[in-house]
């Protein structure tokens, strides 16, 4: 029995589901100042998954870099959430 598929789809379905929240506390602390943030881990992951031997952390770095760029954009649209009062703004920052 070959178990790659399955621990490479839990292991996506983690990771989609531990970026989201990670989105929505990003903008509700930082705004969307902190994209780079998501750039440098997305890119140090695609480092990572090329050099990387095995199939397994390979394709699950790739996953997380991935996920960490299209996090980027939805920084941008947590913001616009938060502007039509979907979710609510951290009165403690600044600049909003």
């Amino acid at each position: 029995m070959n178990f790659i598929g399955i621990i490479i789809g839990i292991s996506s379905f983690m990771c989609i589901g531990l970026f989201h929240p990670i989105v929505i506390k990003a903008e509700y602390y930082f705004g969307v100042r902190c994209w780079w943030v998501f750039l440098v881990v997305a890119l140090g992951c695609i480092a990572g998954s090329l050099l990387a031997a095995a199939t397994i952390p390979s394709t699950i770095l790739g996953v997380v870099a991935f996920s960490s760029l299209w996090s980027i954009l939805e920084l941008f649209k947590q913001r616009d959430r938060v502007k039509k009062g979907w979710f609510p703004s951290n009165p403690k920052r600044k600049n909003r």
